[in-house]
């Protein structure tokens, strides 16, 4: 999902289009403090119920058109701004800044963050008045804060069964990677060669950076296994040594959009179903939840106690 095109809300209040200000701000306060809706950002409001629906990438991308709106026009949009209006999702919250990039603008204040630096008409998108970084230059500014982070947006914009398909390719990020100069330039080179399309979640990003990290071998992503009655992807597969492994995400069981009309507990069962039916074709599965990505030694107990070998020692913590 990305916000290109039109934000992801349909319909917002914003108060400079106000027919009657006073009588309006009362009565907007009165909603506000009663909770039935809530600010956006400056002078841009939703109702809760609306603004309750959306994912936190979701959120952030309205933030970014509030802001883009506001602007004078030209401006571009980078970094998790960029990121967000894409449909580049992250692990943990969501900056509460917007940002912007280019030579001569100012420092960052209030909402705005601000970086200074050339960019070129390669590195950019037309986006309505303004510009927006293209996949691969995003991709390449989270990079350069960190490996972790790089391999989620690389894994996120390679990734191959995107509605609409991947958001840029393999050969365009290394040209983008290989160009970039700055001190980072060694990080950003290793996500541009770790990245993959297969990875269908940040939290199966996350794991595989932490199964390299471990030692174990690199795996198969997205492997499908013919069933009784359909088929099943499995998120990692190591077919020399027939081991399955899977991040149980809890959205499968709670969220709407996965859950289809099923109740959890119908969730639960046709997962159990399935699991039994993946075993019977493996050595082994290996299903791990987000302590386990949290707590390195606990995924690595799980891989090798289900007899995946590794070339390195278990971790301390």
């Amino acid at each position: 999902m990305s916000w290109l095109r039109e934000p992801p809300l349909a319909e917002v209040e914003r108060r400079r289009d106000d027919l009657a200000p006073s009588a309006q701000h009362r009565a907007r306060h009165r909603d506000l403090t009663a909770g039935k809706i809530v600010r956006v950002s400056r002078g841009t409001y939703t109702s809760a119920a609306h603004w309750g629906w959306l994912s936190e990438m979701a959120k952030h991308a309205q933030r970014v058109w509030e802001a883009a709106a506001r602007m004078l026009p030209g401006a571009v949009f980078s970094h998790d701004s960029a990121a967000a209006v894409l449909g580049i999702d992250r692990i943990g919250p969501w900056p509460t800044t917007i940002d912007v990039s280019g030579e001569g603008i100012g420092g960052s204040s209030g909402r705005i963050r601000r970086h200074r630096r050339t960019i070129s008409s390669e590195d950019v998108l037309p986006w309505g008045r303004h510009f927006i970084t293209s996949p691969a230059r995003t991709v390449v500014d989270l990079a350069a804060a960190g490996f972790l982070t790089g391999v989620i947006a690389a894994d996120q914009a390679l990734w191959s069964r995107r509605p609409g398909g991947a958001l840029t390719t393999q050969s365009i990020l290394a040209t983008f990677a290989g160009a970039y100069n700055g001190r980072a330039s060694a990080t950003v080179r290793r996500v541009a060669a770790f990245g993959r399309p297969g990875a269908d979640s940040v939290r199966e990003s996350q794991s595989r950076v932490l199964i390299a990290h471990l030692g174990f071998p690199e795996p198969v992503l997205q492997q499908r296994f013919q069933l009784q009655s359909s088929y099943a992807y499995t998120d990692f597969w190591w077919p020399e040594h027939r081991h399955a492994g899977e991040f149980d995400g809890a959205g499968k069981y709670l969220d709407p959009a996965l859950l289809r009309g099923r109740t959890p507990q119908q969730a639960l069962l046709a997962e159990k179903d399935r699991g039994d039916e993946l075993r019977r074709q493996v050595r082994a599965l290996s299903r791990w939840r987000t302590p386990s990505l949290d707590q390195p030694r606990l995924l690595y107990d799980i891989l090798v106690n289900d007899s995946l070998p590794t070339r390195r020692g278990r971790p301390g913590r």
